[in-house]
Protein backbone atom coordinates (compact mmCIF):
# COMPACT_ATOMS: atom_id res chain seq x y z
CA UNK A 1 0.00 0.00 0.00
CA UNK A 2 1.39 3.39 -1.04
CA UNK A 3 0.70 6.69 0.67
CA UNK A 4 0.91 8.65 -2.58
CA UNK A 5 1.30 7.81 -6.25
CA UNK A 6 2.13 10.59 -8.71
CA UNK A 7 1.14 10.14 -12.33
CA UNK A 8 3.39 12.06 -14.70
CA UNK A 9 6.60 13.96 -14.44
CA UNK A 10 7.50 17.39 -15.79
CA UNK A 11 7.74 20.36 -13.40
CA UNK A 12 4.46 19.47 -11.67
CA UNK A 13 5.18 15.78 -11.08
CA UNK A 14 8.79 16.24 -10.08
CA UNK A 15 8.05 19.12 -7.70
CA UNK A 16 5.23 17.14 -6.13
CA UNK A 17 7.68 14.26 -5.67
CA UNK A 18 10.30 16.49 -4.01
CA UNK A 19 7.81 17.77 -1.45
CA UNK A 20 6.20 14.38 -0.83
CA UNK A 21 9.56 12.65 -0.43
CA UNK A 22 10.84 15.28 2.00
CA UNK A 23 7.67 14.70 4.03
CA UNK A 24 8.61 10.99 4.29
CA UNK A 25 5.65 9.88 2.18
CA UNK A 26 7.83 7.65 -0.05
CA UNK A 27 6.14 8.71 -3.28
CA UNK A 28 5.96 6.49 -6.34
CA UNK A 29 6.18 8.39 -9.63
CA UNK A 30 4.83 6.79 -12.81
CA UNK A 31 6.92 8.48 -15.49
CA UNK A 32 4.55 8.25 -18.45
CA UNK A 33 5.46 7.96 -22.11
CA UNK A 34 7.58 11.15 -22.09
CA UNK A 35 9.64 11.29 -18.87
CA UNK A 36 10.22 14.92 -18.04
CA UNK A 37 7.19 16.04 -20.04
CA UNK A 38 6.93 18.54 -22.90
CA UNK A 39 9.74 20.67 -21.48
CA UNK A 40 12.32 18.09 -22.55
CA UNK A 41 11.78 19.21 -26.16
CA UNK A 42 12.68 22.85 -25.36
CA UNK A 43 16.28 23.66 -26.19
CA UNK A 44 16.67 26.70 -23.93
CA UNK A 45 14.67 28.05 -21.00
CA UNK A 46 15.37 31.63 -19.97
CA UNK A 47 12.34 32.37 -17.80
CA UNK A 48 12.64 29.75 -15.05
CA UNK A 49 13.81 31.49 -11.84
CA UNK A 50 17.34 30.74 -10.73
CA UNK A 51 18.94 30.19 -14.15
CA UNK A 52 20.16 33.58 -15.41
CA UNK A 53 22.30 31.96 -18.12
CA UNK A 54 19.40 29.79 -19.39
CA UNK A 55 19.15 26.01 -19.19
CA UNK A 56 17.89 23.34 -21.56
CA UNK A 57 14.52 21.83 -20.80
CA UNK A 58 16.04 18.36 -20.68
CA UNK A 59 18.69 19.40 -18.14
CA UNK A 60 16.19 21.23 -15.95
CA UNK A 61 13.97 18.16 -15.81
CA UNK A 62 16.94 15.89 -15.10
CA UNK A 63 17.94 18.11 -12.18
CA UNK A 64 14.40 18.02 -10.79
CA UNK A 65 14.35 14.24 -11.11
CA UNK A 66 17.69 13.89 -9.34
CA UNK A 67 16.47 16.15 -6.55
CA UNK A 68 13.35 14.04 -6.08
CA UNK A 69 15.40 10.83 -6.16
CA UNK A 70 17.78 12.22 -3.54
CA UNK A 71 14.94 12.32 -1.02
CA UNK A 72 13.79 8.79 -1.76
CA UNK A 73 11.30 9.05 -4.61
CA UNK A 74 10.76 5.77 -6.48
CA UNK A 75 10.39 6.04 -10.24
CA UNK A 76 8.46 3.51 -12.30
CA UNK A 77 8.69 3.36 -16.08
CA UNK A 78 5.46 3.05 -17.98
CA UNK A 79 2.10 4.65 -18.56
CA UNK A 80 -1.00 4.53 -16.37
CA UNK A 81 -3.46 2.52 -18.45
CA UNK A 82 -6.37 2.49 -15.99
CA UNK A 83 -7.38 3.87 -12.61
CA UNK A 84 -10.14 2.91 -10.21
CA UNK A 85 -11.15 5.90 -8.09
CA UNK A 86 -14.48 4.45 -6.97
CA UNK A 87 -13.14 3.38 -3.60
CA UNK A 88 -10.11 3.72 -1.36
CA UNK A 89 -7.43 2.64 -1.62
CA UNK A 90 -7.31 3.79 -5.23
CA UNK A 91 -5.91 1.39 -7.80
CA UNK A 92 -3.55 2.38 -10.61
CA UNK A 93 -2.78 -0.15 -13.34
CA UNK A 94 0.13 0.39 -15.72
CA UNK A 95 0.39 -0.62 -19.36
CA UNK A 96 2.83 -3.32 -18.23
CA UNK A 97 0.13 -4.91 -16.07
CA UNK A 98 1.79 -3.83 -12.82
CA UNK A 99 -0.59 -2.19 -10.37
CA UNK A 100 -0.43 -0.05 -7.24
CA UNK A 101 -2.86 0.62 -4.44
CA UNK A 102 -2.58 4.05 -2.90
CA UNK A 103 -4.26 6.21 -0.27
CA UNK A 104 -3.83 9.34 -2.38
CA UNK A 105 -3.17 10.17 -6.01
CA UNK A 106 -1.60 13.22 -7.65
CA UNK A 107 -2.46 13.57 -11.34
CA UNK A 108 0.26 15.47 -13.23
CA UNK A 109 -0.22 13.91 -16.65
CA UNK A 110 -0.03 17.25 -18.47
CA UNK A 111 -1.53 18.34 -21.77
CA UNK A 112 -0.21 17.54 -25.21
CA UNK A 113 0.09 20.23 -27.84
CA UNK A 114 -1.68 19.35 -31.06
CA UNK A 115 0.54 19.30 -34.12
CA UNK A 116 0.00 19.28 -37.85
CA UNK A 117 1.35 15.75 -38.23
CA UNK A 118 4.09 16.29 -40.80
CA UNK A 119 7.50 14.66 -40.43
CA UNK A 120 9.57 17.83 -40.78
CA UNK A 121 7.55 19.50 -38.02
CA UNK A 122 8.43 16.78 -35.53
CA UNK A 123 12.06 16.72 -36.65
CA UNK A 124 12.48 20.43 -35.90
CA UNK A 125 10.65 20.57 -32.55
CA UNK A 126 12.76 22.77 -30.28
CA UNK A 127 14.85 23.89 -33.27
CA UNK A 128 12.52 26.52 -34.61
CA UNK A 129 9.19 24.75 -34.16
CA UNK A 130 7.38 25.52 -30.91
CA UNK A 131 3.93 25.29 -29.37
CA UNK A 132 4.54 28.04 -26.81
CA UNK A 133 5.24 31.64 -27.80
CA UNK A 134 5.58 32.82 -24.20
CA UNK A 135 8.21 30.13 -23.65
CA UNK A 136 10.28 30.68 -26.80
CA UNK A 137 9.29 33.99 -28.38
CA UNK A 138 12.25 35.93 -27.01
CA UNK A 139 14.62 33.78 -29.09
CA UNK A 140 13.23 35.31 -32.29
CA UNK A 141 14.18 38.96 -32.02
CA UNK A 142 14.13 40.89 -35.29
CA UNK A 143 13.44 37.87 -37.49
CA UNK A 144 10.24 36.77 -39.27
CA UNK A 145 8.11 34.00 -37.74
CA UNK A 146 4.84 32.24 -38.52
CA UNK A 147 1.89 31.21 -36.35
CA UNK A 148 -0.55 28.50 -37.41
CA UNK A 149 -4.10 28.69 -36.08
CA UNK A 150 -7.31 30.68 -36.09
CA UNK A 151 -8.60 30.70 -32.52
CA UNK A 152 -8.03 33.03 -29.57
CA UNK A 153 -4.80 31.23 -28.68
CA UNK A 154 -3.38 31.88 -32.15
CA UNK A 155 -4.28 35.57 -31.86
CA UNK A 156 -2.66 35.79 -28.44
CA UNK A 157 0.48 34.03 -29.65
CA UNK A 158 0.76 36.23 -32.74
CA UNK A 159 0.26 39.44 -30.74
CA UNK A 160 2.81 38.34 -28.15
CA UNK A 161 5.38 37.56 -30.86
CA UNK A 162 5.12 41.09 -32.30
CA UNK A 163 7.15 42.19 -29.28
CA UNK A 164 10.15 40.36 -30.69
CA UNK A 165 9.78 39.29 -34.31
CA UNK A 166 10.26 41.61 -37.27
CA UNK A 167 7.13 40.14 -38.90
CA UNK A 168 4.48 37.63 -37.81
CA UNK A 169 2.75 35.63 -40.55
CA UNK A 170 -0.55 34.26 -39.24
CA UNK A 171 -1.49 31.19 -41.30
CA UNK A 172 -5.07 29.93 -41.22
CA UNK A 173 -6.69 27.19 -43.29
CA UNK A 174 -10.03 29.03 -43.55
CA UNK A 175 -11.11 32.48 -44.75
CA UNK A 176 -12.24 33.66 -41.32
CA UNK A 177 -11.01 33.23 -37.77
CA UNK A 178 -12.70 31.16 -35.08
CA UNK A 179 -11.36 33.64 -32.53
CA UNK A 180 -13.55 36.10 -30.65
CA UNK A 181 -14.11 39.35 -32.54
CA UNK A 182 -12.09 41.43 -30.11
CA UNK A 183 -9.03 39.16 -30.40
CA UNK A 184 -9.35 38.87 -34.18
CA UNK A 185 -9.62 42.65 -34.53
CA UNK A 186 -6.49 43.15 -32.43
CA UNK A 187 -4.52 40.78 -34.63
CA UNK A 188 -5.88 42.20 -37.88
CA UNK A 189 -5.14 45.73 -36.72
CA UNK A 190 -1.51 45.07 -35.78
CA UNK A 191 0.84 46.29 -38.54
CA UNK A 192 3.41 43.58 -37.76
CA UNK A 193 0.91 40.75 -38.36
CA UNK A 194 0.18 39.56 -41.91
CA UNK A 195 -2.63 37.02 -42.33
CA UNK A 196 -2.31 34.27 -44.93
CA UNK A 197 -5.83 32.90 -45.50
CA UNK A 198 -6.97 29.52 -46.84
CA UNK A 199 -3.51 28.08 -46.43
CA UNK A 200 -1.83 25.11 -44.77
CA UNK A 201 1.81 24.26 -44.11
CA UNK A 202 3.00 21.34 -46.25
CA UNK A 203 6.65 21.28 -45.22
CA UNK A 204 8.97 22.93 -42.71
CA UNK A 205 12.24 23.85 -44.41
CA UNK A 206 15.64 23.46 -42.73
CA UNK A 207 18.18 24.41 -45.38
CA UNK A 208 20.57 25.42 -42.59
CA UNK A 209 20.35 21.85 -41.15
CA UNK A 210 18.30 21.31 -38.00
CA UNK A 211 17.09 24.90 -37.95
CA UNK A 212 13.89 26.32 -39.44
CA UNK A 213 14.57 28.47 -42.50
CA UNK A 214 11.16 28.59 -44.13
CA UNK A 215 7.84 26.93 -44.95
CA UNK A 216 6.26 25.37 -47.99
CA UNK A 217 2.63 26.51 -48.10
CA UNK A 218 -0.40 25.32 -50.06
CA UNK A 219 -3.54 27.30 -50.73
CA UNK A 220 -6.46 24.96 -50.00
CA UNK A 221 -8.71 26.60 -52.61
CA UNK A 222 -6.31 26.90 -55.57
CA UNK A 223 -3.71 24.27 -54.56
CA UNK A 224 -1.04 26.85 -55.42
CA UNK A 225 2.24 26.10 -53.64
CA UNK A 226 4.50 28.88 -52.34
CA UNK A 227 7.52 29.38 -50.13
CA UNK A 228 7.70 31.59 -47.04
CA UNK A 229 11.01 32.53 -45.40
CA UNK A 230 10.72 32.43 -41.59
CA UNK A 231 13.03 31.51 -38.72
CA UNK A 232 10.37 30.16 -36.39
CA UNK A 233 7.06 28.32 -36.55
CA UNK A 234 4.60 28.50 -33.66
CA UNK A 235 1.69 26.07 -33.56
CA UNK A 236 -1.48 27.35 -31.92
CA UNK A 237 -4.02 24.72 -32.92
CA UNK A 238 -4.84 23.64 -29.40
CA UNK A 239 -3.76 21.44 -26.51
CA UNK A 240 -5.30 18.15 -25.42
CA UNK A 241 -5.21 17.36 -21.69
CA UNK A 242 -4.09 13.81 -20.97
CA UNK A 243 -7.21 12.84 -19.05
CA UNK A 244 -8.74 9.99 -21.05
CA UNK A 245 -8.47 7.45 -18.23
CA UNK A 246 -10.19 9.83 -15.79
CA UNK A 247 -13.32 10.39 -17.87
CA UNK A 248 -16.36 9.43 -15.82
CA UNK A 249 -14.30 9.32 -12.62
CA UNK A 250 -13.15 12.92 -12.14
CA UNK A 251 -15.01 16.11 -13.01
CA UNK A 252 -13.64 17.47 -16.28
CA UNK A 253 -14.50 20.69 -18.06
CA UNK A 254 -15.84 20.84 -21.63
CA UNK A 255 -12.28 20.69 -23.01
CA UNK A 256 -11.29 17.70 -20.90
CA UNK A 257 -9.20 19.52 -18.28
CA UNK A 258 -9.55 18.34 -14.68
CA UNK A 259 -11.64 20.74 -12.61
CA UNK A 260 -9.59 21.47 -9.49
CA UNK A 261 -9.75 24.00 -6.67
CA UNK A 262 -6.39 24.49 -4.98
CA UNK A 263 -5.45 21.15 -6.64
CA UNK A 264 -8.43 19.36 -5.00
CA UNK A 265 -10.49 17.38 -7.49
CA UNK A 266 -14.04 16.07 -7.33
CA UNK A 267 -12.80 12.88 -5.63
CA UNK A 268 -11.50 13.17 -2.09
CA UNK A 269 -7.88 12.05 -1.92
CA UNK A 270 -7.18 12.79 -5.60
CA UNK A 271 -5.27 15.96 -6.47
CA UNK A 272 -4.31 17.52 -9.81
CA UNK A 273 -1.27 19.62 -10.71
CA UNK A 274 0.25 21.22 -13.76
CA UNK A 275 -1.14 21.55 -17.26
CA UNK A 276 -3.70 18.77 -16.80
CA UNK A 277 -5.78 21.28 -14.79
CA UNK A 278 -4.46 24.52 -16.29
CA UNK A 279 -5.67 25.58 -19.76
CA UNK A 280 -4.53 29.17 -19.28
CA UNK A 281 -0.86 29.54 -18.29
CA UNK A 282 1.00 26.34 -19.24
CA UNK A 283 4.31 27.53 -17.79
CA UNK A 284 6.97 25.48 -16.03
CA UNK A 285 6.96 27.73 -12.99
CA UNK A 286 3.17 27.64 -12.56
CA UNK A 287 3.17 23.86 -13.00
CA UNK A 288 5.88 23.52 -10.35
CA UNK A 289 3.82 25.70 -7.99
CA UNK A 290 0.76 23.49 -8.30
CA UNK A 291 2.95 20.40 -7.83
CA UNK A 292 4.09 21.86 -4.51
CA UNK A 293 0.50 22.70 -3.56
CA UNK A 294 -0.73 19.20 -4.41
CA UNK A 295 1.85 17.57 -2.15
CA UNK A 296 1.04 19.93 0.72
CA UNK A 297 -2.63 19.06 0.31
CA UNK A 298 -1.75 15.34 0.35
CA UNK A 299 0.14 15.83 3.63
CA UNK A 300 -2.83 17.62 5.21
CA UNK A 301 -5.27 15.01 3.95
CA UNK A 302 -3.25 12.11 5.36
CA UNK A 303 -2.77 13.90 8.67
CA UNK A 304 -6.53 14.39 9.00
CA UNK A 305 -6.97 10.66 8.40
CA UNK A 306 -4.28 9.80 10.92
CA UNK A 307 -2.13 8.07 8.29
Amino acid sequence: MEKVVILGTGPAGYTAAVYAARANLSPVVVEGNQPGGQLTTTTEIENYPGFPEAISGFELMERMKQQAARFGTRFVSGLAAAVDLSRQPFKVTLDSGESFETLTLIVATGASAQYMGIESEQKLMGRGVSACATCDGAFYKNVPVAVVGGGDTAMEEALFLTRFASKVHLIHRRDEFRASKIMADRALGNPKIEVIWNTVVQEVRDVAQNKVTGLQLRNVKTNAVSELAVNGLFLAIGHRPNTKIFKGQLELDERGYIVARNTLTSVEGVFAAGDVQDPDYRQAVTAAGTGCAASLEVERYLERRGE
